[in-house]
């Protein structure tokens, strides 16, 4: 019998089902569906305008129609983004390897050290090239990294002005969202041409671009001087490639340094995903927002990285939180930092003088036309009342030109420009090449100079062969466990599989190398997925738009709230400005309405896990005049179907109040129920999640907005439009990726989507009958049912034997898993989720690890062992234990052969013993550490 994608995608065969059922207590999946959810909110209808289920083969030859569809031009637009060539070694053992696209975020990191030192050299790179002492491990993209520099020149400085003055060459998307970011926040922001100088006035900030816009270089040392004079920070928006030339910002005495990695080696990809930076100065490290990765060591002491300081910090700290960003663009930011590693300095700056003697060739053929002097990739050329016409000429022969205005075009190079691409740009000016226009050695020494070194790390000057990369990234990721090794059963994150088919699309350049802003004409492969995608997730959810820029579930939570805020101002009430959020919410939720400028108020969690709707009635009617909306999780946080959700609903409909309801946990709902139709206004999506866009080790993610019709006037705009109400740099976000999640949804098609989630909450509910009897599950819902996950309540456990849920999680890394969430949203318990992805031979494995921990904790309990000194409390164990001295009272075989892994299985080494997080956090050390540290 041939076997559908669904059948391959979906783990369990027919017997291992009814096995899984049985044990479940129900006949059916149907019989499962009409146990878990409340019948008013079932709804199979909508996805009947889904395609019905095609072959892998037929979706790749619709794709590759598709991805032939586009024109990948010759760009030159530029604006940050920029052809480049990927080395072959970086696409093949990085790029398309499961081992490292299919790892999740960090927060093991016994068996995430390799993942977590290409992400320290990615930081150490981007240190180097700013000349700042810290940078963190990635943004979202450019813009929003510009959005963070902001607040944190704000939270930083000590002016009292709330006025940012920025730039008026800024890049017109950075400028987008720094407006719309701002207006929550009431910060008044200030254009001018500050090469001129600052204006007059306070102000916070300052924020300028090198080079900018135009293609200036400008140095901004004396500017920077007089903004510090006058009390404010300043940030600098620098060209990575350009830095390896010219003097960097934190030379000049800049605060802050942001921007992108996307031409280290990362696809134009219509506009991502790329990984943007963040550095500053170390007086400045403790206000970076996302992850930072320091150096800390083992129980052994032997060095090892794990994320500082900032570690999920708004799930600690909520409302309080700096940022909400939860997804870096950890994947992206691997392969920026492999090309520095693979180029090596000396590489890196021969490309960036080869791009700027291309950009003087094309100036000197222009001749007086050039407005500016000084620029590194990019010329902006005057021709009065004869832009459209050069800039249509140069499309006929390939090349898309940037379209200023009537007068103005602007020629970017790249890596990929030749001298071919030089003489057909002059030629579309009418220009005949001088001899030595096209050629690259054209003088450049007049913009170098920079006099510091940079990349001097072995990291950056080891591995420039081919074969001594392919064995350094195989060394890295060996180091860690990633979901091609073994099942990742993560409460809230569902890591499911990320099937070959779908990710083969993303790297062919008929997607990969078209630029954001390209004409339409070239785009139509791309914004047929893009329209495809939108129809289809409105179909799933049962709202009427979608909005795919968000480029991760925490910016389509804050468009979301933005659209619901824009809403309320919009009717005249602007006194609708508090956001009820329950107690088990994800913390990026109360720091995404605390951004869009809500005011949180907390909703108390009933002793089963429940929404307390007599609570919630107390708060409506206490901030009745005040109530912007509620945000609530469905199925909840806590891993069940709350049967009261539509009265939840309408009450706060009542009030005046909008519902968001959070993606997170989709997997539980799609082809049963749609949050649209049972009471949400307004919802983001985690593609990452339930539609198969691989976490890539923290990231890429995207987060669609999906909102009913009064809300689809709110939802983000073209960046390049002012007052667009952009979140992200692009239009369409990630959308080299979105391919991923059409060819998820083309292959399963409605009945393989509804028996995906069926068969997700079965996993669940298998999992937690079995494993009840030795972890007590915290919540079910009506009937003993839970939903996709469920909770393992350590906390008993703990008070009796002191073994904490720390030590059965660093426990699983001997038994070859990975751990369960810890501690959310209950401290002290574990949350899993196994997906539907995940055979039964493989959820029995880990049921058997976790009973054989129980196993070790009763001798824990018995007083064989002792809680300072036991399997749990020592794990992780690494290969080093098998020799050397040992003087712990269990064996060394108990420690890294514990009973339980099936001997077929393979054994997983941690590369590192359990870290002390507090010494990293007391001895921040955050960028690759000298030879002398490994030697020790």
């Amino acid at each position: 019998m041939t076997r559908s994608f669904a059948d391959r995608h979906i783990g369990p065969d027919r017997d291992e089902l009814a096995r899984i059922l049985d044990v479940v207590g129900v006949g059916s999946l149907d019989d499962l569906a009409t146990a878990a959810l409340p019948a008013g909110i079932l709804d199979g209808s909508g996805l009947e305008v889904l395609p019905l289920a095609a072959t892998e083969h037929e979706v790749l030859s619709e794709l590759a129609a598709l991805a032939h569809s586009n024109t990948a031009a010759t760009s030159m637009i530029g604006l940050g983004y920029y052809d480049t060539l990927t080395p072959p070694v970086l696409v093949r053992s990085l790029l398309e390897n499961p081992a490292w696209y299919t790892a999740y975020t960090p927060y093991q990191p016994e068996i995430s050290q390799g993942r977590l030192e290409a992400l320290l050299n990615f930081q150490t790179m981007v240190s180097d090239l700013t000349a700042m002492e810290v940078a963190n491990s990635s943004m979202l993209d450019e813009a929003t990294a510009a959005a963070e520099a902001m607040t944190l020149l704000r939270r930083a400085g000590r002016s009292k002005s709330e006025r940012l003055l920025i730039d008026t060459d800024l890049f017109p998307q950075t400028k987008t969202v720094l407006y719309t970011r701002a207006e929550p926040l009431g910060i008044e922001i200030v254009e001018s041409d500050l090469a001129a100088g600052l204006p007059e006035g306070e102000f916070f900030g300052v924020l300028v671009q090198v080079p900018g816009a135009s293609g200036q270089v400008c140095d901004w040392a004396a500017l920077i001087e007089a903004a510090h004079e006058r009390g404010a920070l300043v940030a600098v928006g620098a060209d990575l490639l350009a830095l390896t030339l010219i003097t960097p910002p934190g030379e000049q005495g800049a605060d802050v340094c942001f921007g992108t990695t996307q031409r280290f080696g990362v696809p134009m990809g219509f506009g991502g995903p790329h990984a943007g930076y963040l550095s500053v100065h170390s007086e400045h490290a403790r206000q970076l927002p996302g992850r930072l990765v320091g150096v800390s060591v083992d129980v052994d002491g032997t060095m090892a990285y794990r994320l500082a300081l900032q570690t999920r910090e708004q799930h600690i700290r909520r409302e309080k939180a700096t940022s909400n960003i939860c997804t870096a663009q950890v994947l992206l930011a691997i392969v920026a930092a492999m090309y520095a590693s693979y180029h090596g300095p000396d590489g890196l700056r021969d490309i960036a003088r080869r791009v700027h003697r291309h950009a003087t060739a094309i100036a000197a053929g222009l001749d007086g036309a050039v407005v500016h002097d000084n620029f590194f990739d990019t010329v902006l050329a005057h021709i009065p009342g004869g832009a459209e016409a050069v800039v249509a000429k140069a499309k006929s022969r390939g090349i898309n030109l940037r379209l200023v205005d009537a007068d103005h075009v602007g020629i970017a190079c790249d890596e990929a420009t030749t001298g071919a691409h030089v003489a057909a740009v002059l030629e579309s000016f009418g220009t005949a090449l001088t001899s030595d226009a096209g050629s690259v050695a054209t003088p450049v020494e007049s913009i170098e100079t920079r006099a510091s070194e940079y990349l001097t790390h072995p990291a950056f000057t080891s591995y420039h062969t081919e074969t001594a990369m392919l064995r350094f990234l195989r060394r890295l990721s060996d180091k860690d466990i990633a979901l091609d090794r073994s099942m990742i059963p993560l409460g809230s994150c569902t890591m499911k599989l990320n099937a070959t088919a779908e990710m083969e699309a993303i790297t062919w350049p008929g997607f990969a190398r078209v630029h954001p802003y390209a004409p339409v004409e070239d785009a139509p492969g791309l914004l047929r997925v893009i329209h495809d995608l939108e129809d289809w997730l409105s179909a799933i959810t049962g709202y009427d738009s979608v909005s795919l820029q968000p480029n991760a579930g925490s910016q389509g939570e804050y468009a979301g709230l933005l659209a619901i805020r824009r809403y309320h101002l919009d009717r005249g009430d602007t006194h609708r400005d508090t956001c009820l959020i329950p107690s088990s919410a994800h913390g990026t939720n109360a720091a995404s309405a605390a951004m869009a400028g809500l005011r949180v108020e907390v909703v108390k969690c009933r002793d089963n896990g429940d929404v307390d709707l007599d609570d919630l009635r107390s708060k409506i009617a206490d901030h009745a005049d005040r109530l912007a909306c509620i945000m609530i999780t469905y199925p909840s946080t806590h891993g069940v179907y709350e049967h009261e959700v539509a009265e939840l609903c309408a009450l706060v409909h009542d009030a005046g109040g909008q519902v968001y309801v959070d993606g997170a946990n989709l997997n539980a709902l799609v082809g049963l129920a749609r949050p649209g139709r049972f009471g949400g206004d307004v919802s983001h999506l985690n593609l990452h999640k339930t539609f198969c866009i691989p976490h890539g080790g923290g990231g890429p993610g995207v987060g669609p907005v999906a909102v009913r019709s009064h809300l689809a006037p709110y939802l983000p705009g073209d960046p390049r439009e002012p007052g667009s109400h952009a979140v992200s740099a692009a239009a369409y976000g990630s959308a080299s990726i979105l391919p991923i999640t059409w060819a998820y949804i083309r292959m399963m098609g409605a009945e393989g989507l509804r028996n995906a989630t069926l068969t997700a909450i079965a996993s669940a509910n298998y999992i937690a009958r079995r494993l009840d009897a030795y972890f007590s599950v915290l919540y079910t819902g009506e009937h003993g049912i839970i939903a996709h996950e469920c909770i393992l309540d350590l906390r008993g456990i703990t008070k009796k034997t002191g073994i904490t849920v720390d030590d059965v999680a660093k426990r699983l890394a001997d038994y070859g898993f990975h751990a369960p969430t810890m501690s959310f949203p209950v401290a002290g318990t574990l949350m899993v989720e196994p997906t539907e992805s995940e055979n039964l031979t493989e959820i029995d494995e880990f049921i058997r690890a976790m009973i054989a921990i129980r196993g070790e904790i009763d001798q824990v309990a018995a007083g064989v062992w002792p809680v300072q000194d036991n399997p749990l409390r020592g794990a992780p164990h690494t290969a080093a234990c098998l020799v050397g001295e040992w003087d712990h009272p269990y064996s060394r075989e108990i420690a890294v052969f514990p009973q339980g892994i099936a001997p077929d299985r393979g054994k997983v080494w941690p590369a590192v013993r359990r870290i002390d997080g507090a010494f990293g956090d007391r001895n921040l050390v955050c960028s690759c550490p000298p030879l002398e540290a490994y030697a020790d």
